[in-house]
């Protein structure tokens, strides 16, 4: 992926396409698994992703009872990369 966007009024770009984060624990039933969430965060990283579209209104409630927050998995997943 080469065609980097600007975000806002930063500096900072990302590629032009990203992974929507939404889904991994809101709106679409249940919370995805964690473990499995993080994954595909990784691989999408692995391939060349650096735009994750996220929102601190992404929450679900797991099985378990504890709360789903997709920006939690995303700062999980990539934390680990030194990203």
């Amino acid at each position: 992926m080469s065609d980097k966007r600007r975000i806002g009024n930063s500096d900072l770009k990302v590629n032009a396409v990203g992974l929507g984060c939404m889904g991994f624990s809101h709106a679409y039933g249940a919370p995805m698994d964690s473990r499995e969430a993080i994954s595909m965060i990784r691989k999408a990283y692995e391939f060349g992703y650096d735009f994750f579209d996220t929102a601190e209104c992404y929450i679900g409630t797991n099985t378990d009872g504890s709360i789903s927050f997709s920006e939690e998995l995303v700062g999980k997943a990539l934390k680990e990369l030194g990203y």
